[in-house]
């Protein structure tokens, strides 16, 4: 079981069925939907229940780590990690409810998640990426330290299309 992550303002915990409506309710949201590759437009507590029980099954594989990402006990986000084996990088990914847009959540979020899979020994390699018309998340992944290796077309479910996709990736620096 994982647990829990502390930052300066956030909690980051792993899903649970109880959170399956409202995260529903969130990822319904063009301003989400429209970002990310993988959430259908008109996603149900169902499909959102059984990414839930996924990523506790990922966990338990070594190949999904996510967390939701909590604010004054109100789910504003999620975050996560997902490589589709063992010998793979993993990949950082994210979305933030609107409402808190603008006040640093994904970037203090993914680098409390960067942290902690350094100190798992799992952060050597990471990669990442953001459709072209989301800037916003190119300068998030920036500052992380992520680098940009590549432009081609993603579909996403949530446009039912192909979106010109920025692939980043980010070493781990040397120990010095």
């Amino acid at each position: 079981m994982m647990s829990d992550i502390k930052t300066a303002r956030f909690r980051l915990r792993p899903p649970q069925l109880a959170d399956a409506e409202t995260v529903t309710a969130l990822v319904r949201d063009p301003r989400i939907y429209e970002k990310v590759a993988r959430i259908p437009p008109q996603q149900t507590i169902e499909q959102t229940g059984r990414w839930i029980l996924g990523t506790e099954r990922g966990s338990e594989l070594g190949i999904d780590h996510v967390f939701l990402i909590i604010e004054a006990e109100e789910i504003i986000g999620t975050i996560g990690a997902h490589r589709p084996a063992t010998d793979q990088p993993f990949e950082i990914g994210y979305w933030v409810a609107p409402s808190a847009w603008g006040r640093g959540v994904a970037t203090e979020a993914a680098r409390a998640l960067i942290g902690w899979l350094e100190g798992r020994g799992q952060a050597e390699d990471l990669i990442s990426g953001y459709f072209i018309d989301n800037p916003a998340s190119g300068r998030v992944l920036e500052k992380l330290g992520f680098e940009h290796t590549g432009t081609s077309p993603v579909f996403c479910l949530g446009r039912d299309c192909e979106i010109d996709h920025v692939f980043v990736r980010r070493k781990q620096p040397p120990m010095v």
